[in-house]
């Protein structure tokens, strides 16, 4: 019974880790309408950006988040402005430009190949670690340190993410242009620079989860595949564009990953989760937890 207990409880703290990770790939896709790709691979280079800063510096493994975080943001915001924007305008009368998905799968090939070339295939972690299977006692029950405080983050993050789109003027900008973004734009907003700071946001996003993973977690060029494949199926169970959606659909992930082996193989773990995408797509398609609105 203490094993089960332990088992939903890394279940739930992974889970949010995993809806952290999808967190950024839903707010892009509630803003901009298209689905990136290249999400893992911004992922990865949150990792590779933390990990670097931590190695260097000695610092505190989350005292990384106040670089990595912003260099993240700007990252992603001039990534859209530069790469994304001119296909959005090209094809300004298409809701959803196909387009950006093709660009998108371009930029992760580039992302992770670079990254195999500059820093080669190794795996890195950071040495020294204290975080590093560092466990917190209550009972009989032992509950991973580093997965509790990823958990902890990812909550914040998605509190915070939510209460900027809801309390701040640049927040109901963003929202009134995923909306109808024509009509936003005839009210006065600059719909392009609204997709920069949604695209800002969603990669910054990504960088935080990047540094709740670093210390426990290894750091190699093709990481992001691995977080990246899990986020789609996130998004598509909680809801595309739905904040809460992808915290929960993470945390449902999460605890079919860590309690089935308790009663099965791996092997019939990830069918499960497989099974369960499909069953939703076909059931209902925009989530469990999908709203009418975007926002």
């Amino acid at each position: 019974m203490i094993y089960l207990i332990e088992d939903i409880i890394n279940g739930i703290l992974m889970g949010s880790i995993y809806g952290l990770t999808a967190l950024g790939l839903t707010v892009i896709f509630g803003v901009l309408k298209v689905i990136n790709f290249a999400h893992g691979s911004l992922l990865m280079i949150g990792m590779y950006i933390a990990y670097w800063i931590i190695t260097a510096t000695g610092i505190h493994p989350y005292l990384a988040l106040f670089i990595t975080v912003p260099v993240m943001f700007f990252f992603g915001y001039y990534m859209q402005d530069i790469i994304i924007k001119p296909i959005f305008k090209a094809e300004k009368n298409v809701r959803e430009p196909i387009t950006v998905i093709i660009v998108t799968t371009g930029l992760w090939y580039i992302l992770d190949n670079l990254t195999l070339l500059i820093f080669g295939p190794q795996y890195r972690s950071i040495q020294d670690n204290a975080l590093k299977g560092s466990m917190l006692e209550i009972g009989e029950i032992f509950i991973s340190v580093p997965k509790l405080c990823g958990a902890l983050t990812g909550a914040l993050t998605a509190f915070a993410i939510y209460l900027f789109f809801q309390k701040t003027k640049t927040g109901r900008a963003v929202r009134a242009t995923s909306i109808d973004r024509e009509t936003a734009s005839l009210m006065g907003i600059n719909q392009y620079k609204i997709y920069n700071i949604a695209f800002g946001i969603g990669t910054a996003a990504a960088g935080v989860a990047a540094v709740t993973l670093v210390p426990f977690y290894n750091i190699f060029p093709t990481v992001g595949v691995l977080f990246d494949i899990k986020g789609f199926i996130i998004v598509v169970l909680g809801g595309l564009g739905s904040i809460l959606g992808a915290m929960l659909g993470g945390i449902i992930i999460g605890l079919i990953e860590s309690v089935g082996p308790q009663f099965m193989s791996s092997t019939w773990t990830e069918a499960i989760v497989y099974g369960l995408f499909l069953l939703v797509l076909f059931i209902k398609p925009s989530g469990l937890f999908g709203i009418k609105q975007d926002w």
